[in-house]
């Protein structure tokens, strides 16, 4: 008896005393009202938006810790920047055990949701969206989570970025699954992360579906450990609408699949096709640097089991259209540029190497190669343990 009681009033501490449901329905000050329960939330409480569209003229930000921000769904409650003057993000999120679901943001300045050292977030149910399509002008991340640790993003859909549609960066122990990103620059990206999980996702008519980067002179670097399995990954030749400076405005249009400077990245079991360039890109990073301790080289790549359709036949690089000419009207699949270790390529297709010898080599110096299959039909390249989220981070989506 003496246990149980001491059992429940630690419960009763853990729990917020006055846990409750603030509500927001569209209309006038919209913008005033939504972003005063946003500041008075307290731990627990759940800030609930009506339907209808909520017009509004700032961005919105978020600092309280264990608060859920959830609409009607993402096509029902739609939080409209179209007339907002700064350049910031659509909503800032900066505290942890956050739940972000149910909702809709079109036409931020800036990024559509970024949450910056939030960790145990979740992004749920939303629409990110620049509703005239592709421009330069769009913000560049629609889901931009970075520097957290525990990062869900599921069933979330986005258009128009122009830079990635779903960013997840300097961050820890990722699920992105069950999403749709098209007409974006980069669909999904994973850049300078450790511990990923990319699946049953579709990108489509983005001008990159799927991408895995490490970069220099970033606080965090040394990305590992990441999975791309079971996405459809097709059709993705929107024309490159990145600003000049961006590192993404070098993505060829027509990329499936891209890995650059990563360590231990396993992609398996999509189906990829229809991508002009390629189904699978595995590259250096070239650019010129001067950060000791990157490491620009793609090592411990596995590539297996994937189901290929079409590719190569718009390749959309340096001397693409000799080689495509050369291979009898589209190049290869799968492309590596020859400066990679340890990579296991293994779908039971040609793959092109480009036989360079170090990172930053000239295209002009290229030996382009047809290399053999490693292992087909018989290589596993499971090596890699799937990322385990917080139950709590879970049970808040079910």
């Amino acid at each position: 008896m003496i246990r149980t009681l001491i059992a429940m009033t630690a419960l009763c501490l853990s729990m917020p005393a006055f846990a409750k449901t603030i509500t927001v329905e569209a209309g006038a000050e919209a913008q005033e009202r939504l972003q005063e329960a946003l500041i008075l939330a307290e731990p627990g409480d759940v800030v609930e938006l009506g339907a209808g569209r909520f017009d509004l003229t700032d961005g919105l930000s978020l600092d309280v810790d264990n608060v859920t921000l959830k609409g009607q769904g993402m096509d029902q409650s739609v939080l409209n920047f179209s007339g907002q003057l700064g350049a910031g993000e659509g909503l800032l999120v900066t505290s942890d055990d956050v739940v972000l679901r149910d909702f809709a943001i079109e036409d931020s300045k800036g990024d559509g949701i970024k949450s910056k050292g939030a960790n145990n977030i979740v992004y749920y149910k939303l629409r990110v969206e620049w509703t005239r399509g592709p421009h330069p002008e769009n913000g560049a991340y629609a889901i931009y989570p970075v520097e957290s640790t525990n990062v869900l993003v599921d069933s979330v859909t986005t258009t128009g970025s122009s830079d990635a549609g779903i960013y997840v960066g300097q961050s820890e122990n990722i699920i992105v699954r069950n999403s749709v990103a098209n007409y974006n620059v980069a669909g999904i990206e994973i850049e300078n992360s450790v511990g990923a999980d990319v699946y049953n996702n579709i990108a489509v008519n983005n001008t990159g579906g799927i991408l895995v980067f490490d970069l220099p002179n970033i606080p965090k670097q040394g990305g590992r450990e990441v999975r791309v399995f079971d996405n459809i990954v097709v059709d993705n030749n929107t024309k490159n609408f990145a600003p000049e400076g961006n590192i993404v405005a070098g993505v060829p249009t027509g990329m499936g699949i891209m890995v650059m400077s990563h360590y231990e990245v396993e992609v398996f079991d999509n189906i990829i096709a229809e991508n002009g360039t390629a189904n699978v890109l595995i590259v250096s990073y070239t650019q010129k640097q001067n950060d000791p301790n990157y490491n620009p080289k793609p090592i411990g790549v596995r590539v297996f089991e994937n189901k290929h359709g079409r590719a190569g036949y718009a390749p959309a690089f340096a001397g693409g259209d000799m080689l495509k000419a050369a291979f009898g009207g589209a190049i290869p699949p799968i492309v590596e540029d020859g400066t990679g270790e340890k990579l296991v390529l293994a779908d039971g297709v040609a793959v092109l190497t480009l036989g360079l010898t170090r990172p930053g080599q000239p295209l002009t110096e290229a030996r382009p190669a047809i290399r053999a299959d490693d292992a087909p039909d018989v290589f596993d390249g499971r090596q890699l343990k799937p990322i385990i989220l917080p139950e709590s981070m879970e049970a808040a989506i079910r």
